[in-house]
């Protein structure tokens, strides 16, 4: 019998598919024995992760008042100024979790980039990068007119496209995290599509109300949860 060229014999395919059976075997207790340490880990460190999570809710609900404030009184009130001016503040809201964070690493003697952050961090960049793409493309679409009819609605519904975005993040993050994410992703959830539902009193300036949903989700909320975790950790301290 000749054999053709680039096809194995039937006892060479049961000898390979054999082989693969028991590569795949070998590696299902690797990857088993992997999450289960990242699981571990998680479950060690859910008093660090909530005694950080304090101070970074408190900053940011700090900068997110200040920026909200900030924005009113400088009255940026174009789409434009508005998209970059909330860019810059999340820029400094991320730039200030991430030394808070690296801070409480050095503190602790434990490395930044381990496998529990990459989970969380994998958690959270789905959403955060749907809001940014989106936000790009509003970039390019609006004009830099803020008394557009058009341009005033976006001002309206691109916060809270970020709200929601923003809460899905979180929630994703609650998996890895204290149970107390999931609540706090679903509240800027729930608050961003009951707004969407509601919409906005025709009495009410966009300007007040764009910078108003900015402040009252990333600033008051950001702030309240931080300063639970702060007496709630602390009273867990006391002897």
């Amino acid at each position: 019998m000749v054999k053709r060229p680039g096809r194995l014999l039937p006892g060479k395919k049961v000898l390979a598919r054999w082989r693969f059976v028991l590569q795949s075997i070998s590696m299902e207790p690797n990857w088993a024995a992997e999450h289960l340490q990242v699981i571990r880990t998680l479950m060690e460190r859910s008093a660090l992760y909530r005694r950080a999570l304090a101070p970074i809710m408190i900053f940011n609900g700090v900068a997110g008042l200040a920026a909200a404030a900030l924005g009113w009184g400088l009255k940026i009130g174009s789409p434009r100024a508005f998209i970059f001016y909330w860019a810059g503040v999340s820029a400094v809201a991320l730039a200030g979790s991430f030394l808070l964070v690296r801070r409480q690493a050095l503190k602790e003697s434990e490395p930044f980039w381990s496998p529990p952050t990459r989970r969380v961090t994998q958690a959270l960049l789905p959403p955060l990068a749907a809001g940014l793409m989106i936000s790009a493309v509003a970039l390019m679409r609006v004009g830099s007119a803020s008394d557009n009819p058009g341009n005033l609605a976006g001002m309206l519904w691109l916060p809270l496209l970020w709200v929601v975005l923003y809460g899905c993040a979180f929630h994703a993050a609650g998996f890895f995290m204290p149970r107390g994410m999931k609540l706090f992703g679903w509240a800027f959830v729930l608050g961003g599509c009951v707004l969407f539902a509601v919409g906005v009193p025709a009495w009410v300036r966009p300007l007040d109300c764009a910078h108003g949903i900015m402040g009252f989700f990333f600033g008051g909320l950001h702030l309240a949860y931080g300063v639970y975790l702060y007496f709630t950790e602390r009273r867990r301290n006391e002897p």
